[in-house]
């Protein structure tokens, strides 16, 4: 009984030295098909323990968070060289991602004066909308007989 228990101990003892070695290699390249292939673990078993091994799913997700978090500061280092190489290409994208007068904005100006007659149909979907939304009734100003202005729609009740 000894002799059979042992075997699977000792596979066991080999899984978890392997699925350590994985989660090292998922902490410095956080892309699971490289790190199962430097490992030595096909990526069908990574997608097995993290079916069958709840606390190995805690720790993969933790090893690629740290993986991606390395290759962030080393991306980020690199930015830095070219910025001091004066690399234009890297100054313009530091200031667009980290400057709020350098980041892409659209700016819209108009002065828009529409008047829109509803049809009694088009007033009688327009109530039952706003009868059935979650929203403060609206009762259109008699002043506008049924016209809807841009800039006055009505009184909110």
């Amino acid at each position: 009984m000894g002799e059979i228990n042992q075997p699977q101990a000792k596979e066991t003892g080999m899984k978890k030295n392997q699925k350590e070695l994985l989660l090292e290699q998922l902490k410095k390249t956080p892309i699971v098909q490289i790190a199962c292939e430097k490992s030595g673990v096909g990526r069908a078993t990574y997608y097995r323990w993290r079916k069958e091994d709840p606390e190995f799913v805690k720790l993969a997700d933790l090893a690629l968070v740290e993986g991606a978090l390395l290759i962030n500061d080393m991306a980020e280092t690199q930015l830095m060289s070219a910025i001091r190489e004066r690399n234009m290409q890297a100054i313009m994208y530091w200031l667009k991602h980290h400057h709020p007068v350098y980041t892409n904005r659209i700016e819209l100006n108009a002065n828009i004066k529409e008047v829109h007659e509803l049809t009694p149909e088009k007033q009688a979907i327009v109530a039952e909308i706003l009868r059935n939304a979650v929203l403060p009734k609206i009762e259109p100003d008699k002043s506008t007989n049924g016209k809807q202005d841009t800039e006055q729609s009505g009184t909110i009740r």
